[in-house]
Parts: structure tokens; sequence; C-alpha cells
């Protein structure tokens, strides 16, 4: 239950009401109004600008309409006092039976409180790591991966159909770079001393390759020419190095549901049906683009080109679809690729890009318009760099890649679930540091183990309480039917009222596409927790279990109950397993 969704379904009738009544002017239009917490908590728990964004439609001062409507918000359901602040903002106060009502809410949920239908089934297709078939991931790959991942479970959580796709880069030059570096290392497995030249990959990550080329096709190629081995060896190295990403995916909890090839896309010809497509409805041209301002190369020179009009879509600049010679942009193969993407159902579409690629969006999201014509939509997220620290210091490359420190032996050191939740502590956009020595700290400081923490106490009072009361049933059915207005103090309401925002964060982060949202709000809601387990210490009256009062018990249980509920379905949307006990 959305309890703002409520709101504002409330007030919305009751200004339909008042123009029935004839207090306001008739056809007043609600839907731009909402209902927030405010920013200020000791200002009430609801707050709305409906009389701000009325005030036109009912040609009245914002006050004046924010009165009206405050004697009618008055008669809403628990509701206990409506204060008028400002030019008209209009903050609520509710019971503290509402409070408990929706503590049984959570409880009757379980893991599926926040749950939401407003995605009511929509198909949307998440693309994200696709990283090229090369060589083992890097950190940054493991940023977009958890970005997309984590997207995709907050999406699915909030009612949409979601594909996790990804896209495999095996069209390109890089993958020929590939197979050269693996045929030098098929060389190598015979014996044969080899140096790997620049522009070749030098991570030993290739030397199993090479000695499983040896095994499949013996001295088959040592002595071929390089148009004879290429295509097969380079077949044979994108498959091994998907075989290596994917491990390395399902090490980090990551799963797609569809790999797409690029290669695929090219020999079926999807480009110029993609093209073509365009050309019949005029979105191309042949034309001369102007060289980039102040950037201008020493062998520039201008030419005709086949062109995209993307500037009729949002882009700075029409974008070439060929190259001088002859041959696909690759531009024009995103396009196509998004284009199949379209045709297979997916009229919304997310892209988890890495920060390099920030002149792709314009382009990217015109091409989506174009060739959708308007029906589509397109969503890049930019996923920013990891800086890799331990004890404040740049961590060295890896041996093993070469140039670059793995995401495996990232979280062979901590763990996937410390990756997962650390990269989710900032938006995809802003850069991120990770500190080997910070993030395995047991300390409010490191955020993944203070949700943790939260979540294994409450599972180490429960299991005090088995121990302490003979026949304890801690089952939600049972709790559930705990006398709850004996939690009155303020710190246990303060965690009702967080746990009663979760379905609206949910549908705030899935909406915005922001699945840092999720780790904001634990952060918070173990804050929270924390402190009134701190209370307790020096109030008895705070402390979770009283032998001497077994309602009172089973009030607080059920509180401790739901909070860990909550976390659980926080840390679930993450892809992180909640703890019951730390070690």
């Amino acid at each position: 239950m959305n309890f703002f969704k409520s709101f504002h379904n409330d007030i919305s009738s009751i200004v339909q009401k008042l123009s029935s009544d004839g207090k306001l002017p008739e056809g007043m239009d609600p839907s731009r109004l909402t209902c927030e917490p405010p920013r200020d908590a000791s200002h009430g728990d609801v707050a709305t600008n409906a009389a701000m964004v009325l005030c036109k439609q009912a040609k009245m001062k914002p006050r004046d309409l924010a009165e009206i409507l405050a004697e009618e918000i008055k008669n809403i359901d628990h509701v206990v006092s409506v204060d008028v602040a400002g030019p008209g903002f209009i903050n609520i106060k509710l019971a503290t039976e509402f409070w408990h009502a929706r503590l049984k809410d959570v409880l009757a949920a379980g893991l599926n409180w926040g749950d939401s239908e407003m995605g009511k089934g929509q198909n949307i297709n998440v693309e994200y790591v696709s990283a090229n078939p090369t060589g083992p991931m890097h950190v940054g790959h493991g940023r977009g991966a958890v970005v997309g991942d984590a997207l995709a479970l907050l999406l699915s959580k909030a009612g949409y159909d979601v594909t996790k796709e990804y896209y495999i880069n095996d069209a390109g030059a890089q993958v020929d770079v590939l197979a050269r570096s693996a045929y030098l290392r098929y060389r190598e497995a015979f014996g044969e001393t080899i140096e790997i030249p620049e522009g070749l990959y030098p991570g030993d990550y290739l030397v199993g390759t090479g000695q499983q080329l040896k095994e499949k096709f013996g001295d088959k190629w040592l002595n071929a020419d390089e148009s004879e081995w290429l295509a097969e060896i380079r077949a044979f190295s994108i498959d091994a190095m998907m075989d290596l990403i994917r491990n390395d995916l399902a090490a980090l909890g990551v799963e797609h549901n569809v790999f797409s090839s690029e290669r695929e896309l090219v020999e079926n010809d999807m480009v110029g049906k993609a093209i073509k497509y365009l050309e019949d409805r005029d979105l191309v041209y042949t034309g001369v683009l102007e060289p980039p301002k102040g950037k201008k190369p020493d062998d520039w020179e201008p030419r005709p080109q086949l062109l995209f009009k993307a500037t009729d879509f949002g882009d700075d600049v029409d974008r070439p679809l060929k190259k001088s010679d002859g041959s696909n942009t690759y531009f024009a193969n995103d396009i196509a690729y998004h284009f199949d993407k379209f045709s297979r159902g997916a009229d919304q579409m997310i892209d988890i890009f890495g920060a390099d690629h920030g002149g792709y969006v314009k382009r990217m999201k015109a091409a989506v318009k174009a060739m959708s014509e308007g029906k589509g939509e397109l969503d890049i997220k930019l996923a920013q760099m990891v800086n890799l620290m331990e004890n404040g210091e740049p961590v060295k490359m890896s041996k093993r890649a070469g140039t670059f420190v793995t995401l495996r032996d990232v979280i062979d050191k901590v763990g996937k679930d410390v990756v997962r939740f650390i990269m989710l502590t900032r938006k995809s956009d802003a850069q991120l540091e990770f500190d080997f020595t910070k993030v395995v700290e047991q300390s409010k400081d490191n955020p993944v183990f203070y949700v943790q923490y939260a979540h294994a106490r409450c599972y180490s009072v429960f299991r005090k309480a088995i121990d302490e009361f003979d026949g304890l049933d801690l089952s939600v059915e049972k709790l559930a039917t705990a006398d709850l207005s004996l939690l009155n103090d303020e710190s246990e309401l303060t965690l009702m009222r967080q746990m009663a925002e979760w379905p609206r964060l949910v549908e705030a982060a899935a909406e915005s596409h922001e699945p840092h949202r999720i780790t904001y709000f634990l952060y918070e809601l173990a804050s929270e927790f924390h402190s009134l387990w701190n209370k307790g210490t020096g109030d008895v009256q705070l402390r979770f279990l009283h032998s001497d009062n077994e309602d009172l018990t089973n009030a607080r249980l059920a509180l401790l109950k739901a909070v860990s509920l909550v976390i659980a379905s926080g840390l679930v949307v993450l892809g992180v397993e909640p703890r019951e006990e730390l070690r």
C-alpha cells in the first residue's frame, strides 16, 4: 500500500466534491498535485502542494485555497491535524493507529511488501554489461552489471515484465585482435616462445584458450595463413571469452535472459533492413558533415556520406551510417540492434553504458524515436568509473588481465554481496571509490555491514526469545495478532513510518530508474533501528524482551519481524542475501 497515493486520491476526490458543490470552479484537474513526506518530519506525516498547484484553476490565492482544502482533509480517516504553512503548503499529521495498521500490512505482505502494479505488466528491456568478448570483465563492467541487474529486479518488483539482455559486440575489429592474440597462445601451447606485440591482448587469460585450441585442432593451423584460421579461431575465442564472462557474472549473481550477437545481426542483414526502414521514411540523405569544432584533423577532407537525420529527433548533428569505404558505422549496427529489440516487443528500453559512451546518448535516443515512430522510449544510464583502493592507496593492476583489475579478483576478495551493495551506494553517473579495507569494516561507516547488522540483530533477538519463552510462536500470523497499541514510543513510530514509505520508494526508484535509492532507504531504516536498540540499553522499558510482560514482548517482536522483512525485501531487490547471523 502506497499510502501517499491513497492521500492523493482522497484529496483529488475532495477537489472534485468541492467543484460539484460549487465551492470551486468546475473542471478542476488535480492530477499534478503531489503527496509526499515533509522535508522536516516535525511538520507532519504527509505534505501536499494541492493549493499551490490548483490556485490558478480555482482563481484564488494559494493560502485561501489551502484553508478550504484543509477543512475537508481533516475528515479523512486517521487524520489528527492539518496545518497550512507558508504560502499554502498543507501538512497532515496522522494518528498512531494508522502506523499500527501499516505495521500489520508489512507483516501480512512479508517479502512482497512494496510490490507494485505500477508497471502493469508492460515489457521493458534492460541491456547491461555488454562487455566486448575479449577477456575477463574489469571492475568498471562490474558496476554496470550491478546497476543493470538491480534495476531489472526493481522494475520487476514495480510490476514490469523485464527482459535482461546482453549484447555481444562480436563484429568489430577487436574480435580479430582477440583471434590473433589467441593464435599466439596456440603456438605457445606447442612450446614456441612468443612475444605479444603492441596492439594485441597480453593477459595470460588466453593461455588456457591456446591450450584448448591445440586440443581441438592439433597442429592444423601452425603453418597456415591467417586467412585460413582467422574466422574459426575468432569464433572459438569469442565462445571461450563469453564462457569466462558468464562465469564472472554468475559469481556476481547476474543472469541474463537473452544474449544477442552483433555478428548475427550483420550476417542477417538487419543493418541493411534498418537503413532501408529509415530511407523509406525519408530519414536519411547523402550529405557532408562539418569537422568537429576546434578538432579538425590534419587529414580531414569533406566527403559525401549517408547520414541519418538525427537532428530531427533532438540530436546536435546528423550522424553517418556508412564509412568512407562503404561499410556500416558502429552507429548503424546499433540502430539495427535497437530496431530488433523494438521488433521483439520492447517499446521501453534501458541501456547501461560506460561513462566513456556519454557522447552516444543523444544519437541513440534520436535513433529509437525515429525507428519506432515515437512509440519506443530509450533511457540510457551511464556507469562512472570505480576507483579501487586499499587503505587509501590505489590498487595495482591484475597480472592475469594484463591491464586492469578483474571483477573476479574483487568478488573473490570481498564477496558478491559487498560488491553489489557498495556499487549501489552512489548514483551510477557519479564516480565511486571502492576501498577494500573500508568495505569489510564492521562499523557504521560501512553501509553494507550496517544494514546487514540490523537484519542479523533482529534474528539474534528472535533466537534469544525462543530460548526465554517456552512455546513462543514467531510466525507472522501470530505476531500480527499482538497488541500493537503498546508500541507508542516515538522511536518505534519512526520505524513504522519509514517501513510504510517503502512502497512509495519502490515506485519512485523504478520510475526514475535509480536503484541506488534502495541502499539509501535501507541505510536510513537500519540507522533508526540501531538507534532504538541503543535506547534500549539505557531504558529498560524500550528493550525488546520482557519476561514479565508477554504482550509487550509480542508487540516488540512484531515490530522486529517487520523491520527484518523490509530490510530483506530491499536487499533482495539489490541482489544481496539477507544475513541472519554475522561472523
